[in-house]
């Protein structure tokens, strides 16, 4: 069985509320969840956001969607994981984010797929950068996080949830999914004004037609409207 946690909270320092701004007719988190939930390989997704009151309408928004939903500490992101994980416990987690609005099923399943046929700790296509920011996946096994819990000591551990796995390489073991050609320059998240005037822009342009749409349909697309491209030195 394989878990999705989503992270998300509003009270973002670039652009609060980005998770509830909408995108084609709908909250940016409930499409980003409608996206995930057509990975194949995924068999339950939760958002866990904090149990701060700024968050309630987040919670609300993605209770009423259909989705479970996990509230725990707004700091500390990686005890809210291991809370999760513990209400919804399964051997293989998937760590996601709620500013990738972008993110494409077919990307995480081969990143899950990945993960399961090589037996690691820890999988992502992150590691190594070759897909649009924004297409951001990252897999491990369970064990694995409740393993840096104890040794997660740093404030920056503690918020960046995985990031006590993949500084250990001597003690875990890693796995880089990697594509062809390299897109690693384009940038399709939501930190910032324009990034969510570029994912109100694709979904214009594909939604409505293609609403499975992935990442090869959002490249076509940028090739026939090179004006809409944000790279990340744009952000620099």
């Amino acid at each position: 069985m394989v878990l999705a946690i989503l992270q998300a909270r509003t009270s973002s320092h670039r652009l609060p509320g980005k998770v509830l701004a909408p995108v084609a007719g709908a909250p940016l988190i409930v499409r980003a969840l409608e996206r995930i939930s057509r990975a194949s390989l995924i068999d339950r997704i939760v958002l866990a956001t904090s149990d701060d009151a700024s968050d309630d309408d987040l919670a609300a928004v993605v209770s009423e969607a259909g989705y479970d939903v996990h509230r725990g500490p707004l700091t500390d992101v990686l005890t809210r994981f291991l809370q999760a994980m513990d209400r919804f416990p399964d051997e293989t987690v998937v760590r996601l984010t709620g500013d990738n609005v972008l993110c494409d099923p077919v990307v995480i399943d081969d990143v899950i797929r990945a993960h399961l046929d090589n037996g690691v700790d820890y999988t992502s296509n992150t590691l190594q950068r070759s897909f649009p920011r924004g297409l951001d996946v990252e897999v491990f096994r369970a064990a694995a996080l409740q393993d840096v819990a104890a040794l997660a000591t740093r404030e920056e551990e503690r918020e960046h949830v995985t990031l006590g796995i993949y500084r250990r390489p001597e003690r875990f073991r890693l796995h880089s999914v990697v594509q062809t050609p390299d897109r690693s320059s384009l940038r399709w998240t939501v930190d910032f004004p324009a990034d969510l005037e570029f994912a109100r822009a694709v979904y214009e342009h594909l939604h409505g037609r293609a609403p499975r749409f992935g990442q090869d349909d959002v490249v076509a697309l940028l090739e026939e409207h090179p004006a809409l491209v944000v790279r990340e030195s744009d952000m620099a």
